[in-house]
């Protein structure tokens, strides 16, 4: 496999992608692995979700002596979560810091999420918003909250008060266009409070493979010739037309306003990019979706794929979105509702994050009574 910068990763950074990584853990930050991604794979930035974390906590050693030290100091499961992810992320915007210092803050970020049991509560994301960037004190930090109708509020808000966010979850255009007016109504009021507005940063990450998992089933079900060979288009069609999406906004009267008071984009991330259906290529939500400005956030498997066999295609934007639009079309004339799909997938991902939230909670509620029984043992 290739190293350094002899790879179809360092051409995608030079076509304008930031590449950042879906995963981190104590044996990634504490092995030296984070910085040879970095160093070799061209990683400027990381995701993280319950679901990381989860994985993370149920396998290794590494965060074993900080779970015996809070359970002999009587933490409770929800604070040594707190305690695990927040020194986890905090680690990592150090190593990442001199990133965000030559970028000027565009990259060498990291994403922590405000637990998803909360999506549906604008007031409890945002106290918990607040107390994550607090509790992590790093400038390159983004909390990530959902897109949901009651995250859209809380985005506004927290916005509002000089916090940047990585907004997840989004499935739908008429979603990011809601999401795009959440960030910029944020940026409007805290110009107004004086807030400087040009250390305010923020992703909003729409989310591919998923797409063609929902939509490719419901297609497989209607069974038809042509439901099949629109099987596979529909995720990267949707992502293109956010990015149209984005563009537009960029050229609004109100964005011009904000750019002059110093503001800065929020810029498209392409989420979800690990490919689920075995018989597409397992680089095509990367190569598909090369378009410059734009964030990818990958999975160590994905990352790797890329990195020794995916390609960059030259992509011209302008013939990017009437094609996308006519995939949507197609697909509507099968009889798929793409609303009804782009719901559900809203509904299942915050179910999802909230099933790992639990997992995550129970590892270590698991593993705060080993280290107590551990503790125990080695005082007879």
């Amino acid at each position: 496999m290739p190293t350094g910068h002899d790879h179809p990763l360092a051409e995608l950074a030079a076509a304008g992608v930031s590449i950042w990584l879906d995963d981190l853990s104590r044996e990634l930050l504490s092995d030296g692995r984070l910085e040879a991604l970095i160093a070799d794979r061209g990683v400027v930035g990381i995701t993280t979700n319950p679901t990381i974390f989860a994985s993370a906590l149920a396998k290794g050693e590494s965060y074993t002596p900080q779970l015996r030290e809070l359970a002999e100091a009587g933490a409770g499961v929800e604070d040594t979560v707190f305690a695990i992810t927040t020194d986890d992320v905090r680690a990592a915007c150090r190593v990442l810091r001199p990133i965000y210092d030559r970028t000027d803050g565009v990259d060498g970020r990291v994403s922590l999420e405000v637990d998803p049991g909360l999506a549906h509560d604008t007031e409890a994301t945002i106290d918990r918003a607040r107390l994550l960037w607090a509790a992590v004190d790093e400038p390159n930090l983004l909390i990530k909250i959902p897109a949901t109708t009651e995250g859209l509020a809380a985005i506004t808000a927290v916005v509002a008060e000089g916090i940047s966010v990585n907004v997840t979850l989004i499935f739908s255009l008429d979603r990011y266009r809601d999401v795009i007016d959440a960030y910029h109504t944020g940026l409007e009021t805290a110009a107004f409070n004086e807030y400087d507005v040009s250390a305010i940063h923020s992703v909003a990450s729409f989310f591919v493979s998923r797409v063609d998992s929902a939509i490719d089933a419901r297609l497989d079900d209607i069974g038809t010739g042509r439901a099949k060979a629109a099987k596979g288009k529909a995720a990267i069609a949707n992502a293109r037309l956010a990015h149209e999406v984005h563009v537009e906004s960029l050229a609004s009267e109100r964005w011009q306003r904000l750019a002059a008071s110093g503001a800065r984009p929020q810029r498209p991330l392409w989420a979800s990019t690990g490919v689920k259906d075995p018989a597409y290529p397992d680089t095509m939500y990367v190569s598909e979706l090369a378009i410059p400005g734009t964030v990818d956030t990958m999975p160590g498997p994905t990352l790797e794929a890329f990195a020794d066999h995916g390609a960059v295609p030259a992509l011209v934007l302008e013939e990017l979105y009437g094609p996308a639009q006519d995939v949507l079309e197609e697909i509507a004339q099968l009889g798929i509702d793409y609303r009804e799909v782009t719901d559900e997938l809203e509904r299942q991902g915050v179910r999802k994050f909230a099933d790992s939230w639990d997992e995550l909670a129970d590892t270590v509620r698991g593993q705060l009574g080993h280290a107590l029984t551990e503790e125990t043992s080695s005082k007879r």
